[in-house]
């Protein structure tokens, strides 16, 4: 078991501007989470840490204020503060917190979820695909979050209901972690923005790489051409920095399947990384994954391809595995989640077409 730090903190960015009123500095993992920097003015009478935060960040309530200090996200002059802080004029304020409000009108859905992992703190849950995370546009019903809410319902330390910490893609499968109280969301989320927790995806991406393993640096932002997709901005000129290390575990010949270590957690991170790459995801509809990129022009091997994407009728992305700290043990904790059908199934064809062509050479 890895201790969790007895003293966490995070250093703010040297290069990042000074803000004030409660604008948003930087966003991370899906824009969950927002860090904010106050400097406070030079007439300012000493108060509570809690109450001035509820004034200068925005859908700020004082719980949850109070769970993020608790946490360790909130730092007075590079140094973690209690609620009960009174700041000073001029204090150098820096916190990490929820940057969205939660829906409070979540109706309860009995839908089944496999729940591999339980405690009075956080949950957590191995995601089909197909099922969005959150309520959004066009998705008012039948998500996670319905889910989770039917299952808290008789949880009295669920008095929240469920917080989420991070966030996958609708037609992504694999595990997320899930806390049940505003203190634990907090505490994760510092290490989801620190990147101390540890993600590995696998993926299904057109083409063989050159290379055994890499890593994919470049900004992502929505695109400025289709805001329905994240595109890279490698010169940093729009977007947020994200960063992917991959390691090749199997080459098919026209595909590859390749492990994914997230650094940072952006909206569409390795579909955007390995379009940008010119390697799209496997029937990636979204980033160009969903025609047939690689092989032969013979009417066979396009019937291949055509049945491999009616076995996996969705990007070829899954979230195999997920560490952490827990946020009150204080020991880490490692979830892994087996390939689904639809996956398997599509690697082991791509798996006899490659030794096809290896025996008729």
């Amino acid at each position: 078991m890895i201790p969790f730090p007895s003293h966490p903190s995070f250093e703010p960015e040297e290069t990042a501007p000074e803000l004030s009123g409660g604008e948003v500095l930087e966003e991370a993992d899906d824009d969950l989470f927002e860090r904010y920097r106050f400097t406070v003015d030079k007439g300012q009478s000493l108060l509570r840490i809690d109450k001035f935060l509820t004034t200068k960040v925005q859908n700020a309530t004082r719980n949850k204020v109070q769970a993020a200090a608790r946490a360790g996200n909130i730092l007075v002059n590079g140094n973690p503060v209690k609620p009960n802080y009174r700041v000073k004029p001029l204090d150098e304020i820096s916190v990490l917190m929820e940057g969205e409000p939660r829906d409070q009108t979540i109706h309860p859905e009995n839908i089944p979820l496999d729940i591999v992992y339980e405690d009075d703190h956080l949950l957590v849950v191995n995601k089909v695909a197909g099922m969005v995370v959150h309520p959004g546009h066009n998705n008012y019903t039948g998500t996670l979050v319905h889910a989770l809410a039917w299952h808290l319902m008789e949880k009295p330390e669920a008095d929240s209901g469920p917080l989420l910490v991070h966030r996958i893609d609708k037609d992504t499968s694999g595990i997320l972690v899930v806390a049940k109280n505003e203190t634990a969301q907090s505490a994760l989320a510092r290490q989801f923005f620190e990147h101390s927790s540890e993600r590995h995806y696998l993926a299904l991406v057109w083409g063989d790489l050159a290379e055994g393993e890499g890593t994919i640096r470049g900004h992502i932002g929505r695109s400025l051409k289709d805001r329905k997709v994240m595109s890279v901005f490698p010169d940093g000129a729009h977007g947020k920095e994200a960063v992917t290390h991959w390691k090749v575990l199997e080459r098919f010949n026209y595909v590859t399947l390749v492990d994914c270590r997230l650094e940072t957690g952006r909206t569409h991170q390795i579909r955007a990384h390995f379009r940008y790459l010119g390697h799209p995801l496997f029937n990636d509809a979204r980033y160009g994954g969903n025609a047939v990129l690689r092989g032969t022009t013979f009417t066979r091997y396009r019937q291949f391809v055509e049945n491999c994407f009616q076995l996996i009728p969705r990007q070829a992305l899954h979230a195999a595995t997920l560490a952490f700290d827990h946020p009150v043990s204080r020991e880490r904790m490692r979830f892994e989640s087996p390939l689904p059908e639809d996956f398997r199934l599509a690697l082991e064809k791509w798996r006899r077409y490659a030794e096809r062509l290896t025996t008729d050479d």
